[in-house]
């Protein structure tokens, strides 16, 4: 199949009222666009109620580039034509053709949005027909094989064959700014927690820290982001003051847990309470060992 756009859903910020909604929702696009641009990726962005349409030539390329963008819950590489059962059914009929060789069963997820003459229902029972009588594949609703899924939105319908897992959280800028400080690939990971929550991150290196690990994850997750490097000498604190006063950070998260040598993790966050004036973020303050090790290795961090 010959796809021509990629149908790009959001989770949560839909949930907002009208007004947050609609600033979320620029946000995201806004992003979408930036990541793109940034790897070169001809785009036209079309919005909808619910849904944003990223219109390329580049489908293979785009798709784990925006899976990469918070506030995306899936993206489905798909085929537009007109909203109706004629159209919708030629087009149907040519994608089955190809998936269901052999003896194969299908399924058809249909929605519709806005006002037709004809339901849901209406377009899965037609185009199950259809492809029945042009493959002779059977009908499976909990097992198939393949699924074909049918979204008829006003004058458009939108067809595709999967559904492709984003990141998905909040639009990265949404949330405020958050200091992250970074001497290990666990406070790497605290960070990226913050983002998935829409928080724009200042990075804090301590020097002692290899950098490679940090300009690797803020290229690999297109973070934008700027590193300031620190001594984690006497002057700490104050410089994480500074720098964070300077960037109008709201908070700072940091990596700390438990699960190693609890006594010292806490002596160190009761100093950074005693002498950083924002509020501390420690998003992986309960998370295990093994838990830990697999996001890192899932988000690309190295251990």
């Amino acid at each position: 199949m010959e796809y021509e756009l990629i149908l790009v859903r959001y989770g949560e910020l839909a949930l907002k009222g009208n007004v947050i909604r609609k600033q979320f929702e620029n946000s995201l696009i806004n992003n979408i666009k930036k990541t793109l641009n940034t790897k070169q990726v001809l785009n036209k962005i079309k919005k909808d109620w619910g849904r944003i349409y990223v219109y390329t030539s580049q489908i293979n390329e785009s798709i784990p580039i925006l899976q990469k963008v918070f506030g995306i819950t899936s993206v489905s590489p798909a085929v537009q034509t007109k909203g109706d059962m004629d159209a919708v059914s030629k087009i149907a009929v040519n994608i089955s053709k190809e998936a269901l060789a052999g003896e194969k069963s299908f399924a058809i997820r249909a929605t519709r949005t806005g006002e037709h003459e004809f339901t849901s229902q209406d377009v899965a029972v037609k185009i199950g027909n259809d492809i029945v009588k042009a493959t002779k594949a059977s009908v499976d609703l909990t097992n198939p094989d393949f699924e074909l899924f049918i979204e008829i939105r006003n004058d458009n319908a939108f067809l595709y064959t999967e559904k492709i897992r984003g990141t998905g959280g909040l639009p990265l800028g949404t949330q405020g700014i958050a200091l992250a400080l970074i001497d290990s690939p666990k406070s790497i990971l605290a960070a990226w927690y913050l983002m998935r929550r829409g928080c724009k991150i200042v990075f804090v290196n301590i020097k002692e820290f290899n950098t490679d690990a940090l300009n690797s994850f803020i290229s690999n997750w297109y973070a934008d982001s700027n590193i300031f490097t620190v001594d984690r000498g006497r002057n700490l604190y104050e410089n994480l003051n500074k720098i964070a006063s300077e960037r109008n950070c709201n908070a700072i998260v940091t990596g700390h847990i438990l699960y190693d040598n609890p006594q010292n993790e806490l002596f160190d966050i009761n100093l950074l309470k005693k002498h950083i004036k924002l509020p501390i973020l420690y998003p992986l303050i309960a998370m295990e060992k093994n838990e830990i090790n697999k996001k890192c290795k899932e988000i690309g961090i190295a251990i």
